[in-house]
């Protein structure tokens, strides 16, 4: 798409077009950050597993409602990994972060992350009301455990519920997805409205559309294996793409330094 087309509150943040090599390198430098600093995000993939497993506690022998509410956790986890990007923030700015740099974001009320944040827990709750709604109105039994969704949803002799849940599924993910995948960064760096933020992530995956497919691909792709095992591999999961997704914006909008954020010492002063 010609960027002459777009509005200005797209235009006015360059959005480069990137190949599918980019996904391996984000996966590979969400990593590394992962590693220099592995305990503030540690304790934010455990915070994500323990209201998992909350949930699955509460809602056990109430499976129509997990299995909406843990799809719908993929609409809403990029504004649950906002301590995350702030840690690979700190990490390019030549800081050392710790938790409390991780959580300071969230301190500064910045109403711009609490009215996309609220956005995405709209789309989150909708799909879960959907989901509830199509899985106990056209089930023909009660689902009230994995197995009772795998033998009557997604192995059922009869009718096409479980492919009509997932394409009303992939219709809500897709534009939460365009609207969100380099948004929340942006908005953490710059100094951008809510709509510029999201015209860009949509510019961002229109420019690069197969790479970006892609990225959705692999974001899904780990999450769900992090859910495979009782939810625990989300405490690896959740902060490692939450860098990984820091280093995806980065490498989209621009290449320049960001600003150093409050209180990092630039490497130079470091010296």
């Amino acid at each position: 798409m010609d960027a002459r087309t777009l509005p200005f509150e797209a235009r006015r943040f360059a959005v480069r077009e990137v190949g599918f090599g980019h996904v391996a390198r984000w996966l590979a430098l969400g990593w590394r950050d992962l590693r220099r600093c592995p305990v503030p995000g540690l304790l934010h993939g455990l915070a994500a597993t323990t209201f998992g497993l909350a949930a699955w506690l509460l809602a056990y022998d109430l499976f129509w409602v997990l299995a909406g509410a843990f799809s719908g956790f993929l609409l809403v986890a990029p504004i649950t990994a906002t301590g995350v990007y702030e840690l690979s923030r700190r990490l390019e700015a030549g800081a050392d972060p710790s938790l409390r740099d991780s959580l300071r974001i969230w301190r500064g009320r910045d109403a711009r992350l609490m009215h996309f944040g609220v956005l995405l827990a709209f789309a989150g709750t909708g799909w879960v009301l959907t989901s509830a709604s199509l899985v106990t109105g056209f089930a023909g039994a009660p689902i009230e455990q994995p197995l009772d969704f795998l033998r009557l949803i997604v192995l059922a002799d009869r009718g096409w519920l479980f492919e009509i849940w997932l394409v009303l599924g992939a219709l809500l993910a897709a534009p939460v997805f365009a609207s969100s995948v380099i948004a929340i960064p942006l908005l953490m760096d710059r100094d951008a409205t809510v709509l510029e933020a999201v015209l860009a992530s949509w510019h961002a995956v229109l420019a690069s559309p197969a790479p970006m497919a892609l990225w959705a691909a692999v974001i899904l792709g780990l999450t769900l294996l992090g859910m495979a095992p009782l939810l625990l591999g989300l405490v690896v999961v959740v902060p490692w793409l939450g860098h990984a997704s820091w280093h995806a914006y980065r490498d989209i909008v621009d290449q320049s330094p960001p600003a150093p954020p409050p209180g990092a010492t630039p490497p130079a002063a470091r010296r």
